[in-house]
């Protein structure tokens, strides 16, 4: 292959999936400018974006970079203020603090009005507010930019009395809680980390108010701890993956009994361990075809905070706000002086370009999206870490690399546009239609296909050490220093 130009790369984002881009631009030789909204690096884990006692849902040695471990001190699952120290160590090891413009918003992007390749990006900084013309653009902002904001019958007179409404991620002080009732809305992980803080922080009454009831997994299940059940290469197989081989389809058939009895098995522990049926949230859709990003890890505490009393779950939504009381869809009338609506965040880049925003999302959400990091009809442009996963460091991690041989045509498998849209097509057709509950996130969500997604990298960036063992590779969870390994043992180069 002929060495690439030095291009010109803009990286918008400077949280997990942003330093991973910046990174793989910067060591291939390229001029990486680096833009964030927010005063520091970090992303969601800046703590003024994070709720008290945030913690990751991926264990430390999932949730990592494969050229740097978490320090060996760091619990299974670290606090947030330790993940924001990790990224820092990270960036401050690969020198990428000085890739990044921080307090700088982009207002708008679209391509070069001169008609040459690549894109304009306009940015603004205080009352600084100019343009960049750039070769390509890394978008790098995830699912976690905007907050989700939702108003309710009766809200402007509930907080003009003194009430407090707000997002999760604005619930940042447990002096929050204290004396007060609290009513958190939503059945995420953070929604249950929220209800679990309150009742730990002297809230005079908390109540979890959710719509539906989801498979909720524990940090351990019966005792072994879940990254050994749920992770493995071969508890994924068992699930209806994108483009089935007629091997695979055969083996489906095959072990359809056992995949049934492996199942139920794990719903029987759950709902045993977790007491789902005394609160009323058992789901109703089976297990392994809820499985998804948007499936949470119990909080710690959430089900002995409702069976100690000092939590109530309630199966509903807010209907309006009175003074010092919700009125919920089911009737109930609930005490409250704060509201934190744990309503996730919205998808979307609202500083696209509408006409190419259109080229990029289905009219139902769905991304067209190759390899969850590029679309054909909008060249010089790529995504990092809008993939949703519990490997989602490592994943943005081989994206980056992945698209950075894309831009530079080094990949082993460079893929056509025709190639690019075949494949576009045939996943929408399984979200849509053989898997609904991939269509979670715009469809951007690679759970429980860990393996699978990052076979494909592997594969097209023309690693030539791929596995680590059949024993490992069936058994156990994804590893990130093999995944390193496998970067290594592909080609090298750097632009010129």
């Amino acid at each position: 292959m002929a060495q690439p130009q030095r291009r010109t790369v803009a990286v918008i984002g400077g949280g997990v999936s942003g330093l991973a881009a910046a990174k793989a631009f910067d060591e291939r030789g390229h001029r990486v400018l680096g833009f964030e909204r927010s005063h520091d690096l970090g992303g969601v884990w800046e703590p003024s974006r994070s709720y008290p006692e945030v913690q990751t849902q991926s264990p430390k040695d999932l949730y990592r970079y494969t050229d740097h471990p978490m320090p060996a001190d760091y619990p299974e699952w670290p606090k947030g203020p330790q993940v924001h120290a990790y990224l820092h160590s990270y960036a401050a090891r690969h020198g990428l603090h000085r890739l990044f413009r921080l307090n700088t918003n982009v207002t708008s992007l679209d391509r070069r009005p001169d008609g040459l390749p690549g894109w304009r990006l306009s940015l603004q900084a205080g009352d600084h507010i100019w343009t960049e013309d750039v070769d390509f653009v890394a978008i790098a902002t995830g699912q976690f930019s905007d907050k989700n904001i939702l108003t309710f019958p009766g809200q402007s007179e509930f907080t003009a009395a003194g009430g407090q409404v707000m997002h999760s991620a604005e619930y940042t002080d447990p002096a929050i809680a204290q004396g007060r009732h609290v009513l958190v809305l939503g059945g995420s992980k953070s929604a249950t980390d929220l209800v679990v803080n309150a009742a730990r922080n002297g809230a005079k009454s908390v109540t979890m108010v959710y719509r539906e009831p989801v498979w909720r997994i524990p940090y351990f299940i019966g005792g072994i701890n879940f990254k050994r059940l749920l992770y493995p290469r071969f508890q994924e197989a068992q699930f209806n993956g994108w483009n089935p081989t007629a091997g695979q389809r055969l083996r489906a058939v095959l072990l359809k009994p056992l995949i049934w009895a492996n199942f139920r098995g794990l719903e029987t522990l759950l709902k045993l361990q977790l007491g789902l049926k005394r609160w009323n949230m058992v789901p109703d859709i089976p297990i392994e075809k809820d499985i998804s990003c948007s499936v949470p890890i119990v909080t710690p505490g959430l089900f002995e905070s409702f069976r100690e009393g000092r939590a109530k779950p309630v199966r509903g939504t807010i209907e309006r706000f009175e003074l010092g009381h919700v009125v919920l869809t089911t009737g109930d009338r609930v005490p409250c002086d704060v509201a934190a609506l744990a309503v996730g965040w919205k998808l979307g880049i609202p500083y696209l370009a509408e006409e190419y925003r259109r080229k990029l999302i289905e009219a139902d959400g769905q991304y067209r999206i190759y390899r969850l990091a590029v679309n054909p009809d909008l060249p010089d442009l790529g995504f990092v870490g809008f993939n949703s996963s519990f490997c989602t460091v490592l994943s943005a991690e081989m994206i980056a690399n992945w698209l950075v041989r894309f831009m530079d045509r080094q990949l082993a498998r460079q893929p056509s546009e025709a190639e690019m849209h075949v494949g576009i097509e045939d996943n929408l057709r399984w979200r849509r239609q053989e898997r609904p509950a991939a269509q979670i996130y715009g469809g951007l969500c690679s759970a429980p296909f860990h393996f699978r997604h990052l076979d494909e990298i592997v594969a097209d960036i023309g690693a030539t050490e791929t596995r680590r063992g059949w024993l490992a590779e069936t058994f156990t969870p994804p590893d990130a220093d093999a995944y390193g390994r496998f970067l290594a043992s592909a080609p090298q180069y750097r632009a010129g």
